[in-house]
């Protein structure tokens, strides 16, 4: 199916893009007319480069999930709309990752590929983050991360044979249109990964867990004035609940919190003790420090709340309404401690943005 662009949602980019930019009216006059004329012509009109940097900007500036929006004038925009076949694109994602992870002085990315103008082009990286770990179904049930088993299974059916391990880096799975995916292992020496111990709990260090440097979402689809760019993977740095308190804590995902609490001693015979609690906390401390001893950037949810705020003062002097989804904002630890959890935000859709998208 091909994209229809929209003639008004450009129009609407545009004045916005050159308002915050400071172009001039007459700049911003012409470039409507352009665009109006490519639109008739051949159905689609092409972002210029600063359309498609600001653009980007603009979609984490309005992303209602995330906390981290007061940096999104520092996001780095790569621009990969001529790559053209997958041995092409897996390369880009590889300087992608390379680029973000800096050593751990993790930096905010995004690499934009060619639009969906038609079916037959559409680019679409399968994986959720560029780096994640697989999930395989044995008689034992899940090991490593539940929310991977559809796709391990897929790499699978394509070739792949993991190790079958807990913390298994799984390969990038690349398709162009209707074209079979392809599949591309990432060379070792790209993976950042990070083990887990505690500053005052020495047997933490033994349940062996670990987790990767920079989460690098890759299944979102980028849409910019109407166009849309079904594969553009971008990346912050983590809060530390987003490991600790849910990728790792989850039932539906690692599900650490009992064995947590087993190492501690704690008595778990009933909630009332507040195990789980106490578990997460520690859980949490651990990824924090650990990140911090092996020189990886993360923020704690408390700093991450008030650079939240920071953004929504910064837009207010700028007349700018900050939009946001309440239960994403709030951190799922001890969120009523973080100001956030105080206030209301309207969950309105303001483009440009990125979307989950199923036919993607």
């Amino acid at each position: 199916m091909d994209i229809y662009h929209d003639v008004e949602e450009a129009e609407q980019f545009i004045h916005i893009c050159y308002n915050e930019t400071g172009k001039t009216m007459g700049e911003m006059e012409q470039r409507i007319i352009e665009i109006r004329q490519a639109i008739a012509e051949q159905g689609y009109y092409e972002h210029t480069l600063e359309e498609l940097q600001y653009g980007a900007k603009l979609a984490w500036r309005n992303s209602n999930k995330c906390i981290g929006r007061l940096f999104w004038e520092t996001l780095h925009v790569i621009d990969a709309r001529t790559l053209e076949t997958e041995e092409e694109i897996v390369q880009a994602l590889y300087r992608h990752i390379e680029y973000a992870t800096n050593g751990g002085r993790i930096r905010p990315a995004i690499t934009i590929f060619k639009p969906a103008i038609q079916s037959e082009q559409q680019i679409r990286i399968m994986n959720h983050q560029l780096i994640r770990y697989a999930g395989y179904e044995t008689d034992r049930g899940v090991v490593g991360d539940p929310d991977s088993v559809a796709i391990t299974k897929l790499c699978q059916e394509l070739g792949w044979r993991g190790a079958g391990g807990s913390f298994d880096v799984l390969p990038l799975l690349v398709k162009i249109g209707n074209r079979v995916p392809r599949l591309f292992e990432i060379p070792s020496s790209l993976i950042m990964e990070v083990p887990l111990s505690h500053p005052e709990i020495p047997g933490f260090a033994d349940l062996g867990l670990q987790w990767y440097a920079v989460p690098m979402v890759s299944n979102m689809r980028l849409e910019i004035g109407g166009i849309h760019y079904t594969a553009a993977p971008f990346n912050g740095w983590y809060m530390g609940t987003e490991i600790g308190a849910r990728n790792l804590a989850d039932t539906g995902r690692y599900h650490m919190l009992p064995k947590v609490a087993d190492m501690m001693g704690l008595d778990t015979s009933r909630d009332s003790t507040l195990w789980k609690d106490r578990a997460l906390v520690e859980l949490n401390i651990a990824v924090l420090d650990s990140f911090r001893q092996h020189g990886v950037a993360i923020v704690d949810h408390h700093t991450a709340a008030q650079q939240f705020m920071r953004f929504e003062a910064n837009e207010q002097k700028k007349d700018r309404q900050v939009t946001g989804n309440w239960s994403w904002l709030i951190p799922p630890l001890s969120p009523a401690t973080t100001p956030i959890f105080h206030r209301q935000y309207e969950d309105a859709i303001v483009k440009p943005n990125f979307f989950y998208d199923e036919t993607i």
